[in-house]
């Protein structure tokens, strides 16, 4: 809506006119603008003229990240690490018995988590990998999730959510004894930066109402979850199933980890940081990597 000021006798329109400014004293200055929004009566109803910032829609992007100059806080709709690959099966000749690989592990995570930033910093924005899955001998390692973090040239690290641990496989052979399987480890987090609890942005969201992450409440955080680790089962050419991976978040919006591979199929990888499927025996069957991680994000101004 077009903004007029009588100038020298004149009406003029402000919002097309190049290079004409108004000044509001705040209480201190005509000249501080630090006025965050303008209102005017416009045929009985107050309207927005002027807002120092519109909250941004949310991003994705890695990388180097600018915080746009009148932003002063972030909004992470959800972040996780990656997740950890699951553990392959094995098969014995004369072991009595057969081994199933543990499951990946999920990231840390956040959801719905406000930080103060400044603006015009960079961002240093990370989205983790996924780890990869281990082969199908008796002494093996399931490789770990790598962490998603991000960090300001002034702000400093706002947080980083560990991958997912891989689990492992040792102490086996060929013909004896049955290998000793451990289950994988969730991923912590580390959280650095001021977060926010309360607060109304200048274009009027309250941001304990964000709510849409995958946890389903505002300020929510925790570690990753682990994969399940079946073991060995009993007797020669007996059959059982690799591990489940971990699920990575919590709450409705849960992201389930990869199905372990039952004796001579397929598992599956796990996928937003959850952890990978194991393989099974016997026949053997083969273990999947990990989610990758993710994060989404928007920056906003509080009042």
């Amino acid at each position: 809506m077009p903004i007029y000021v009588k100038d020298g006798g004149t009406f003029r329109e402000i919002s097309s006119d190049a290079g004409t400014q108004v000044y509001v004293r705040d209480g201190t200055s005509f000249t501080n603008k630090t006025i965050s929004n303008v209102y005017v009566k416009d045929g009985g109803s107050w309207r927005t003229v002027f807002t120092l910032f519109d909250t941004t829609s949310f991003s994705t992007s890695t990388g180097s990240v600018a915080v746009p100059a009148n932003a002063n806080a972030i909004h992470f709709q959800f972040a996780v690490g990656g997740g950890s690959g699951g553990v392959g099966g094995a098969s014995y000749d004369k072991a009595n018995g057969e081994s199933a690989g543990a499951g990946g592990s999920s990231g840390a995570y956040i959801s719905d988590k406000v930080f103060t930033v400044t603006g015009g910093e960079t961002l240093t924005v990370t989205a983790g990998a996924g780890g990869t899955a281990s082969g199908n001998g008796y002494n093996e390692t399931a490789g770990s999730g790598s962490a998603t973090s991000v960090s300001g040239t002034s702000s400093g690290s706002l947080f980083s959510l560990a991958g997912g641990i891989g689990g492992t496989a040792s102490g086996g052979g060929v013909q004896g004894p049955l290998r000793n399987n451990s289950a994988s480890v969730g991923g912590t987090g580390t959280i650095s930066g001021t977060v926010l609890t309360s607060g109304t942005t200048v274009d009027g969201l309250n941001i304990t109402t964000f709510n849409t992450g995958p946890v389903g409440t505002f300020n929510s955080n925790g570690s990753g979850n682990a994969g399940t680790n079946p073991g060995n089962c009993s007797g020669d050419n007996c059959q059982i199933a690799g591990g489940v991976g971990g699920s990575s978040y919590a709450g409705p919006g849960a992201v389930s980890g990869g199905s372990g591979g039952p004796a001579g199929g397929s598992s599956s990888a796990g996928s937003r940081g959850s952890g990978g499927g194991g393989g099974g025996a016997e026949p053997v069957s083969s273990a999947s990597a990990g989610g990758a991680g993710e994060l989404s994000y928007r920056f906003m101004r509080i009042a």
